[in-house]
Parts: structure tokens; C-alpha cells; sequence
């Protein structure tokens, strides 16, 4: 999810050095971590800081603002002539719509709500037609105002106290699914709001499911804001699973899904941190309450099912840096089990991570390749595949650089 760095205190020149450190400083980052993720010591990331190494290449660069989640490349550089975003895609032509519907107040609005049966039929083909369509945002771009509309006028009319609840429970999914919108696109305070009053109206609906989603999605919040946020995003997910735990030999299939989901989550942040025992660990847990799941049961908002688990193997050797499991991992994922065109599109990207880091990047490019087949907005939006990209733009490699370029004009990186 999109960044939060705002360096205020760059408007005047810093060398490269003085701005990796102050953003490294930001988000609560030793050097001894940044170090560890960029396979580097921890006396390189001093001697870069303090000048005596000058600014290295463009691929550590682009790794350097990966791990940051820095904005686009001018805040790392200081280059101002190349504002290249990584972790913020394009704005949505749709964002503007889906932004007043967060931020309307409907007090002027007197027609009678939808039920809140009738929302979640209407909630469940919207997640249906996000999963089928490669242009994803598109889609839920169009349906979204009208849903976050609607489910807060059903909050809002709610007379008695279980309609209140129910009505609560779908608006917090509501806000879910306006989060897979709002990823990466350049409102990310827009996006923060959505999850805070996600997880305010889950709470009061007082339904597991609901619940389940909204920490879910919190906590990704937390996660991609940064190393300093890990524990804000544990906190969340393990409070949850705490609460959700006892509720699971009678709970719905939904309900024992979004409780695995969350432990995946648990095991994604372990890897970001380099944990790899609990990582693995996690997704080991995961992957048995997913095995106790319906062979063709599939999440709508986690993607999570025992398809997903193979992706998930990869997101995990991926987030570890171990690039020769994440090909191995990768081996026997099966992409063509996920029916979501962009949870495919995701895993495609995360196995393109572990060629490069497998040094295979002929691999990583064709498989980036396949992952603007499945879901071209999703690549779009994607900041890991965008370095891959960029990255490869300055390969010695004529074949690698062209097929980088070609990649790069069609996700609206470089000019045509």
C-alpha cells in the first residue's frame, strides 16, 4: 500500500547519502536492517550516508527505494527531472468518484436505503466482477460510489439494532473492497480513512467475518507503511486471531478462511522482518486451515483457499531474500488454480521477485510478461514490478533491455 514518507526537509539540496539517511531515519530503519535487505554491510550504508562511497548504480537505486517505499526516485536522487513513482501508481480516472462517496454526508438524502440483503448480493458480484476483469479498478471504480452510498444510508436508517449491525457488517466490507481500489494510488490518506472506518463499522456490527476482514486489511496498512508499523500490523492480526480462534468449530467456511488468511498475514510480516522460522512456521498453519476448506472454496476479499498457498510459499522465500526456494516454490505453485485474474497477475509478479533474485532476469521479464496478460492494472499499480522494469532498462543485455522498454511503455512507465 502506498507510502507515507513525506520528506518536508528536502526541498533544498542533499546529496544522495544525506536523503537515504533521513528517509532510512523516517521509517524507523538501522542500518544494520537496511543493510540485511539490501545484501550489503552495515559499514556500506554508513559510508554511502556519510559520502564516502558516491551514489551507486541504478539497480541498487531502485532497490534502495523498494525497501524505503519511497514515493518516486527524485525523493531518493535528488533529481527532480525523473519523478519516476514506484509504490504510487497512476491516479484512477474513477478515484475522484469513489473519494466524494468516503466523504459525502448524506443528511440530505431522503429515499429509503437498500436491505442489507440486497447489499450483499450487490457486494458479491462487485468482488465476482473485480476478480474476472483484467482492468480491475475500472470496474470497481464504477460500482463503488453507488455501494459506499447506499451502505451508509442503510447504517443511517437502521431502526432497530440487528438491522443497525447488519447494516454495518456489509459498509465494512464495503470499505474493504474500496481499499483493493485505493491501493497505490496517490491519496493515501483517502486510503488510511477507508480502513479506520472499516474497522469502526466491523466492530460495531459485531460480526467475526466482517471483523476478520477489516483487521485484515488494517493490517496490510500497517505492514506496507514501513519496518517501523510491523508491530502495529502483528498487534492487529494476532489480537484477532485471539478473538477469532474460539468462534472456528462452529464458524462458516468464511469466517475459518479469514482466520487463515490472518495467519498467512502473521507469516508475510515474520518474512519482511527475516524471521524465517516463524514465517514458515505461519504459512504452514495457514496452509492446514486451508486444507480443511472446500476443494473449491475461494475468499472473496483474501483470495485465501488451498489454491492460494502455493503463491503464498513464494511471497514468503520472496519477502526472505532466498531467491533459489522462491524458484523452487514457484516450480510447484500452479498459477492456473487462482481463479482471480489479479491475484494471478499478483503471484505472477512475486514469482518474477524470485528470478531476479535467482539472478534469472530473462525469466522475471517473460513472467512479468504474463502477468500484464492476466491483469495489465494490476502490474500497473505494482511497485516490485516496476524496479524489476526499470531495472532491467539498463541491462547489458540488448534482448533484456528491449523487452524491458516494451514492458515499460505498456504500464505507462516510460513514454511510447
Amino acid at each position: 500500500m502506498p507510502s507515507d514518507v513525506t520528506p518536508d526537509s528536502m526541498d533544498h539540496p542533499l546529496v544522495f547519502g544525506q536523503r537515504l539517511q533521513v528517509l532510512r531515519t523516517r521509517r524507523g530503519m538501522s542500518r544494520t536492517v537496511l543493510a540485511g535487505l539490501l545484501g550489503k554491510s552495515p559499514s556500506w550504508v554508513k559510508q554511502v550516508e556519510n559520502g564516502t562511497l558516491h551514489t551507486p548504480g541504478l539497480s541498487m537505486i531502485l532497490r534502495v527505494a523498494e525497501v524505503l517505499r519511497v514515493r518516486n526516485l527524485g525523493e531518493l536522487t535528488g533529481d527532480q527531472t525523473m519523478p519516476v513513482d514506484l509504490f504510487i501508481g497512476p491516479g484512477h480516472a474513477k478515484l475522484p468518484a469513489v473519494r466524494d462517496a468516503i466523504d459525502a454526508f448524506l443528511f440530505d438524502i431522503d429515499r429509503e436505503a437498500p436491505s442489507a440483503a440486497h447489499l450483499s448480493a450487490r457486494l458479491a458480484s462487485a468482488w465476482s466482477a473485480r476478480h474476472s476483469a483484467p482492468n480491475h479498478r475500472e470496474v470497481i471504480g464504477g460500482l463503488l460510489p453507488g455501494l459506499i452510498q447506499d451502505a451508509q444510508l442503510a447504517v443511517r436508517q437502521a431502526d432497530r439494532a440487528p438491522e443497525r449491525r447488519a447494516a454495518q457488517a456489509v459498509l465494512a466490507e464495503v470499505y474493504g473492497l474500496s481499499q483493493f481500489f485505493l491501493a497505490y494510488q496517490p491519496d493515501s490518506a483517502l486510503l488510511w480513512r477507508a480502513a479506520e472506518r472499516g474497522m469502526v463499522a466491523a466492530q460495531e456490527s459485531e460480526d467475526p467475518h466482517a471483523i476478520g476482514v477489516a483487521a485484515w486489511l488494517t493490517a496490510q496498512a500497517h505492514r506496507d507503511s514501513g519496518p517501523g508499523h510491523f508491530d502495529a500490523a502483528d498487534a492487529v492480526t494476532l489480537k484477532t486471531l485471539r478473538y477469532l480462534t474460539p468462534l472456528l468449530p462452529d464458524a462458516s467456511d468464511d469466517v475459518r478462511a479469514i482466520a487463515g488468511a490472518l495467519q498467512f498475514e502473521a507469516g508475510y510480516t515474520a518474512a519482511r522482518r527475516g524471521d524465517t522460522g516463524t514465517a514458515w512456521n505461519r504459512w504452514d498453519t495457514a496452509r492446514k486451515m486451508a486444507k480443511r476448506l472446500p476443494a473449491d472454496y475461494y475468499h472473496p476479499a483474501t483470495s485465501f483457499s488451498r489454491a492460494v498457498m502455493g503463491a503464498h510459499a513464494v511471497t514468503v522465500a520472496v519477502e526472505l531474500h532466498a531467491g533459489g526456494e522462491s524458484v523452487r516454490q514457484a516450480a510447484k505453485a500452479d498459477a492456473k488454480t487462482i481463479p482471480s485474474r489479479p491475484r494471478r497477475a499478483r503471484h505472477r509478479i512475486e514469482e518474477a521477485r524470485g528470478y531476479q533474485l535467482d539472478g534469472q532476469p530473462e525469466a522475471a521479464l517473460a513472467t512479468l510478461d504474463k502477468a500484464y496478460e492476466a491483469a495489465p492494472e494490476t502490474i500497473r499499480y505494482n511497485g516490485y514490478a516496476r524496479r524489476i522494469i526499470l531495472e532491467e532498462t539498463e541491462s547489458k543485455s540488448p534482448t533484456h533491455r528491449r523487452r524491458a522498454a516494451e514492458l515499460a511503455v505498456k504500464i505507462g512507465v516510460l513514454a511510447a
